[in-house]
Parts: structure tokens; C-alpha cells; sequence
């Protein structure tokens, strides 16, 4: 593809930039929450307006697919490039995270454009991220007249639930999911300047710490001081996982150099962790004593208290009780087995428990596999050459801190393929929190890397792109 085309497509993206944030401001007004019932027809409504729009864009067979009990996906193709052309798969998701109960500054799901950023729920997780590629298709299509590559697109309607009928999608529509590479769209970007390349994630489990000293509640006054408090026994276990920092003792992975030295290259400063994590004035992030920043948020398990059995004002008693128990979010390694992290902190909380108490932890659910990922062959290559061109900067490999089921299954199922996970989010998105918001610097240099991105592709046979991706 001949790199003037590729310079003129990429313009005419850029002129339609305005027209394309009020497409994806339309779809914002959807509030499509797949955790809510009462919100499922809106999930549906959404999937039909897509649908119809790819329609009139000039995809093939756009359609809204739906199975029993699931939300719906939606499903188009463009795939005139011919035969020795890469088929190259677009994923990305429409049903947004709720809003109940968030103070926002600006209507959730209305956008506000202030400054250089974009607020309302889903702008950057996900719709902008797929709405980017929506933009660069059409600008292909109305421009170039034709896509460099073949195109599938396919947008769930139930990861922010944890894609639990994506796999049933997958076995009952595989010709929907058939690809040559596939470009995952729901990933962080180190920096507004910094494009990054997702590699690693990590998994997610929830575990119950139970303690228990007594066959009931007991008076405070004729037993306090001589026999043991589970509630203090449990706050006692609790700060034994945990290091001065309060960061997780337990499961603490070696790192190679390599990953150490990736991890030092991304802008992960004291300032961004403020900014990102929206600190109160005068709380300092953690000190990363020995490992970069990068290396705690990605690479290493973290602890996180979700609930208690601590009584609740208005429920004061003069009594020990005689159980107190947390259920606690822990996230693994990207290599780390569930069981192997439930075994090494059953054997910890079992040590010397505090006044003999009895002490016991299990498992409550797994949520998300940790997901490592070696990133090689021409795709990367074409893929960072896109993205250098649109932001002046090469991808960096980065990690998320958080798990993703999809990406998990879609590693699962299709590791053999070069997955190229990318986004729009920055570490100020606040995805999955109140006033989420989209930099729309970054939207418009995403929207530019995935014209370049499919011309790059398309500059591959399907044999080259074969060759050299192993997950």
C-alpha cells in the first residue's frame, strides 16, 4: 500500500476527528450496564444502533448475534482484500461498568468535553478504544475505497461481567472469530505520550480468612482480658501477610532482568501514581524500595480487604464475639496458579494463631488467569512501526495491574496468533470509577495508528504473519 494512500487516509481520519467524538459521544448516551437487568434492553439497544451503523458504513453481514441467556454481540466483516491477505479480528466492547452511587462532576452518560479530555462512563472503557477503529475503517473505506486487509470486528455486550458466555460465542460462531492476527482493543497506555503494548495481566481470585474462638458471643466484662477476640485475632493475621509498606508478603515473585528493565522504562513516576490514583494532599504513593514501580502493579500479588464481619455502628455489643472473618481480593502474578497462591496463604495464616484461635481460609471464586505473553514475529514489528508514525513513539510493553477474562481466553484459545492488544486509556482514564474520561489527544493518535495499522498488515501475506508470533 503505497505510503502517500496511507498518508491521505490518515489525514482524512484526522479532518473527520470532530464528526467521530460526536459518533462516539451518541453511543456514550447508552447507559449499557450488563451487571443491572434493567439495563440489558439498553445493552440491546446499543447493539442494534452499532449494528445498523456498520451497516451503512460499508461492512458486510453487520449483524447483532445473541444466545440463550447471553447479552448479545455484534459481528461485521469486510473481507475484499483477497485471499492471500490477512484476515486481521477487531475486538472490542460496548456494555459499560455502573455509575450507581459515584459522585461524578459532569452527567455519567452524557459526554462533556472539558479541556483535553472527554468525561462520561465507557469513553475509554471501551468505546472509545473500538470507536477508534470504526474511524480509521471509515476512513479506509470513504477514502481509499477499500481496506488494506481483511476486517472482522466483534463487539461483546458482557465483559464488564467477565465475558461468561464469550467462550459460547466463540464455539457456536467460530467462523466469527476466524482471524490472522486479532487486535484486542481494552488496554492502558503508559502516558498520554507513550503508547503501550499490553503482555501481561494479572489474575484475580477472592479468598475468606475465618476466625473463630467460642461457641458464641461471649460477655466482654466477665471474660474480656482472658480469653481470645477473633476480631482482634483476625486484624492480628491480617497485618501478618502484609510488610511495612502493607504490600502482600505471601506468593512474591523473582523477576528477570528483562522484565525489571522494561518495567524501569515506563513513565511510572510519583506524580502519575498521585494523579491516577487521585490521592488526597500529603498521601505519598508506596516507596518501591527495591523494585520499580511498574514491577509492583504488574509483576508482584497484591492483597486487598473487600469486606468484614467487623460489627458496623449501631451494632455495638459489650461482648467477644466468637467469629470474625474478610473476604479478600487477591491479585497473582501473571505466572501464578490460583492454588498454588491459596495453599501459600492457608500455610501463613495457620502460624502461631493469635490466643490459639482457630483459623481457616478458602477459596471463593477465581475471576481471571494471569496471562503472559511473548510478543514476536512481523505483526509487532508492523504494528510498532504504526504506532511510531502516528505518536512518534514506539510501543512499550507494558502490563495491567488488573485482570481481563477475555484476554485470558482469547490467549487460551488463539495464542498461536499475534495478539495485539492496544487502547486508549491513560493512567487519568479512571476507568471503572466516577468521572472516567477519555484524552482525546490520545484518541485521535489511536484513531491515526489503526489506519496505519491495518496498512501495515495488509503489506503482510497470511504466510509471514504465521511465522513468527507464539504466545
Amino acid at each position: 500500500m503505497a505510503m502517500v494512500q496511507v498518508d491521505a487516509v490518515a489525514a482524512a481520519a484526522a479532518a473527520a476527528f470532530e464528526q467521530t467524538v460526536e459518533l462516539l459521544s451518541d453511543y456514550l448516551t447508552f447507559p449499557a450496564i450488563s451487571c443491572d437487568p434493567a439495563h440489558h434492553e439498553d445493552v440491546r439497544r446499543l447493539a442494534t444502533r452499532i449494528a445498523a451503523d456498520l451497516a451503512g458504513l460499508g461492512l458486510d453481514r453487520a449483524r447483532v448475534v445473541e444466545l440463550e441467556g447471553a447479552l448479545p454481540i455484534v459481528a461485521a466483516e469486510w473481507l475484499h482484500a483477497g485471499p492471500d491477505a490477512p484476515t486481521v479480528l477487531v475486538y472490542g466492547h460496548i456494555d459499560l461498568q455502573p455509575v450507581r452511587g459515584e459522585i461524578w462532576h459532569t452527567p455519567p452518560h452524557q459526554a462533556t468535553r472539558r479541556g483535553d479530555r472527554l468525561y462520561a462512563r465507557g469513553a475509554a472503557d471501551d468505546m472509545g478504544g473500538w470507536v477508534s477503529h470504526l474511524a480509521a475503517m471509515q476512513a479506509w473505506l470513504r477514502n481509499g475505497g477499500a481496506l488494506p486487509c481483511n476486517l472482522k470486528l466483534v463487539l461483546e455486550g458482557e465483559e464488564e461481567i467477565g465475558s461468561p458466555n464469550l467462550e459460547r460465542y466463540m464455539d457456536a460462531h467460530a467462523e466469527v472469530f476466524a482471524a490472522d492476527v486479532m487486535v484486542l482493543t481494552d488496554c492502558e497506555n503508559p502516558s498520554t505520550e507513550v503508547p503501550g503494548l499490553t503482555v501481561s495481566l494479572r489474575g484475580l481470585i477472592e479468598v475468606e480468612l475465618l476466625v473463630e474462638s467460642a461457641e458464641a458471643d461471649v460477655h466482654s466484662g466477665l471474660w474480656g482480658g482472658m480469653v481470645p477476640d477473633p476480631t482482634l485475632a483476625l486484624s492480628q493475621i491480617l497485618a501478618r501477610l502484609v510488610d511495612d509498606d502493607s504490600r502482600l508478603l505471601v506468593g512474591r515473585q523473582e523477576l528477570s532482568e528483562a522484565t525489571l528493565a522494561a518495567c524501569r522504562s515506563v513513565p511510572l513516576d510519583p506524580a502519575v501514581i498521585r494523579c491516577g490514583a487521585h490521592l488526597l494532599p500529603g498521601v505519598e504513593p508506596l516507596s518501591p524500595r527495591d523494585l520499580p514501580a511498574a514491577a509492583w502493579l504488574w509483576h508482584q500479588p497484591a492483597i486487598t480487604v473487600l469486606s468484614t464481619t467487623l460489627p458496623p455502628p449501631g451494632n455495638e455489643k459489650n461482648a467477644v464475639r466468637q467469629r470474625a472473618s474478610a473476604r479478600l481480593s487477591v491479585r497473582l502474578a501473571p505466572t501464578q496458579a490460583a492454588d498454588d497462591m491459596v495453599a501459600a496463604l492457608q500455610d501463613a495464616v495457620g502460624v502461631d494463631p493469635p490466643g490459639g484461635v482457630l483459623v481457616s481460609l478458602r477459596k471463593v471464586a477465581t475471576f481471571g488467569q494471569g496471562w503472559h505473553y511473548t510478543p514476536r514475529g512481523p505483526a509487532f514489528a508492523a504494528a510498532d512501526r504504526a504506532y511510531r508514525a502516528a505518536w512518534g513513539e514506539g510501543l512499550v510493553q507494558v502490563g495491567v495491574g488488573g485482570s481481563i477474562p477475555f484476554v485470558a481466553l482469547f490467549g487460551r484459545r488463539f495464542g498461536g496468533l499475534p495478539l495485539i492488544l492496544n487502547g486508549v486509556m491513560d493512567p487519568e482514564s479512571t476507568a471503572h470509577g466516577p468521572n472516567e474520561s477519555l484524552h482525546l489527544g490520545v484518541f485521535r493518535k489511536a484513531i491515526a495508528a489503526n489506519v496505519r495499522l491495518y496498512a501495515e498488515l495488509g503489506a503482510l501475506t497470511r504466510r509471514e504473519l504465521q511465522s513468527g508470533s507464539e504466545g
